[in-house]
């Protein structure tokens, strides 16, 4: 299945890169067709201005005045063919504009232009009939000729010393030039095909590589969490077992009161356990994470076991800014580390306050609990990897704690402190919700 589906992203990615390297070449050619020919053509007016700019003006008038194919017309066709050899062009001739739509030949460029009537309706397209009629240079894009082929078409006004627009002088240009632009382009393109292919594979192979190594990253994730959920599952169980006990002995008691008759102190036995169980029962924590819930009941009840006073502070939230496994990781951590220092304490002064609150901007998570005085040093390396003040233990690793609960609480941009006030000590951790 794994394999279908890396088969299947290959597939697709091969064809985005052939698809979108397509639209590039083609875009490409496009781009590069227009530029070539807007270059030829203004190339061209600019010849065509001075080859106007050049010619008998008088002469021309002239022969405009008796339009026929007399010695005025021969000898400016002389000149247009003899321009028309000089830059290449494929034709060049006079036009007469005399209305916004149609174009005739007044003088062809050309050695046989007997064949030639003066006034043929000229090929260029009514736009830029429109533009010379109004006065303006024009030209075309490509015009396909059934007769003349593929060509580019560009007209500039021919104006008397009057300055008075007399006719216009017409090029065609051959677009032999641009039939190649394919071949080219694409020719130039095909190291791009080859660099984008390559750029996909290394670019699917690094996703592989970050995909493994999130894989990696959160089977490590699953495992500690499983850690601490086992071992808190582990705890719980404990306390089950040590209530199950604590109750038998109960009954037992309660049972040799009554086989001796000893109702009244019977009752007064119940009446204490009914106390007990009444006060446990009034601990009320409105705790809207489950995993928060859990593990706080597990606490409280090995807390008990080990006979500590422990109080809980704990608003009404969910603390869904904060994934559910690293708060568990938190105020596992913090409150087990209350719970080991405070066992070394006689009963009567073992305490404990947790409090996990909320405001509009972070959350607050404190463990206060009741301990030795603590020196300076220490606590400048409290949450250092390895780094423990408590007596080393046979299969367990001292020195976690802290130092897991610093790395939680930086991830998310917060602040872990640590500080003792009147043999009180505190760790209080800040995470911004954002």
């Amino acid at each position: 299945m794994k394999k279908t589906k890396i088969k299947l992203i290959f597939g697709l990615a091969l064809f985005l890169v052939i698809f979108f390297t397509g639209v590039n070449i083609l875009a490409s050619y496009l781009t590069i067709k227009k530029t070539i020919e807007e270059s030829i053509a203004v190339h061209n007016v600019e010849t065509a201005k001075s080859i106007a700019a050049s010619m008998d003006i008088e002469l021309y008038k002239k022969f405009l005045e008796n339009p026929v194919k007399g010695k005025e017309y021969h000898a400016i066709n002389e000149y247009f063919n003899d321009a028309k050899e000089k830059i290449g062009a494929l034709h060049l001739y006079s036009l007469a504009v005399d209305n916004p739509k149609v174009s005739r030949v007044m003088v062809p460029g050309m050695l046989k232009s007997d064949n030639i009537e003066i006034g043929l309706e000229c090929t260029v397209p009514e736009k830029q009939v429109s533009l010379a009629y109004e006065g303006e240079t024009y030209y075309t894009g490509v015009i396909n000729d059934p007769v003349y082929g593929q060509y580019l078409s560009v007209g500039v006004p021919i104006i008397d010393n009057q300055n008075e627009i007399i006719g216009f002088l017409g090029i065609d240009i051959s677009t032999q030039v641009l039939n190649n632009i394919g071949d080219d382009v694409i020719k130039n393109n095909s190291y791009m095909l080859i660099f984008n292919g390559l750029f996909v594979v290394v670019l699917l192979l690094s996703f592989l590589i970050i995909e493994k190594w999130y894989q990696k990253e959160l089977k490590k994730e699953v495992g500690e969490t499983e850690v601490t959920y086992q071992s808190e599952f582990r705890s719980l169980i404990s306390s089950v077992q040590s209530l199950r006990h604590d109750f038998s002995n109960h009954i037992q008691v309660i049972h040799g009161l009554l086989k001796l008759g000893n109702h009244e102190q019977a009752l007064e036995y119940l009446t204490y356990l009914f106390k007990e169980v009444h006060a446990i029962e009034n601990i009320k924590l409105n705790v809207n994470n489950p995993g928060l819930s859990v593990l706080i009941e597990t606490k409280r009840i090995t807390a008990n076991n080990h006979s500590i006073e422990i109080a809980f502070d704990i608003c009404d939230d969910s603390f869904s800014k904060i994934k559910s496994t690293d708060l568990i990781k938190i105020m596992s951590n913090l409150i087990d580390n209350a719970i080991e220092a405070t066992i070394e304490l006689p009963e009567s002064d073992r305490r404990i306050k947790v409090a996990c609150k909320v405001s509009n901007s972070q959350y607050f998570f404190e463990v206060t609990n009741t301990g030795h005085d603590v020196d300076e040093k220490v606590i400048d390396n409290i949450f250092e990897r390895g780094f423990s003040t408590k007596k080393e233990k046979a299969g367990k690793i001292r020195g976690q704690g802290l130092f897991i609960v610093k790395e939680i609480v930086k991830r998310y941009d917060g602040q872990i402190k640590f500080h003792v006030l009147d043999r009180e000590i505190v760790v209080t951790c800040n995470i911004p919700k954002s």
